[in-house]
């Protein structure tokens, strides 16, 4: 099982931005999630076309399992 953290982000021209954070630390908090969304948009990180990703659209995390089979090739 692996675990992404996706942090989502909007400019003024309404594009959108996912950063994916892997294997993020357990038991993280909406406050501490809400935290480093906002230092990010506050160090403005990441633009597109000059304009800034600086509003918070959304934050998950996202559980992936991965079942492989062995096959006679």
């Amino acid at each position: 099982m692996s675990l992404v953290l996706q942090l989502t982000f909007t400019n003024a021209l309404k594009q959108t931005m996912t950063l994916n954070i892997d294997s993020p630390k357990a038991n993280l908090t909406e406050a501490e999630i809400d935290a480093a969304m906002q230092t990010i948009i506050d160090q403005a990180v990441f633009e597109k076309e000059g304009f800034a990703f600086n509003t918070k659209k959304s934050a998950r995390i996202v559980e992936r399992n991965v079942t492989p089979f062995e096959l006679n090739v």
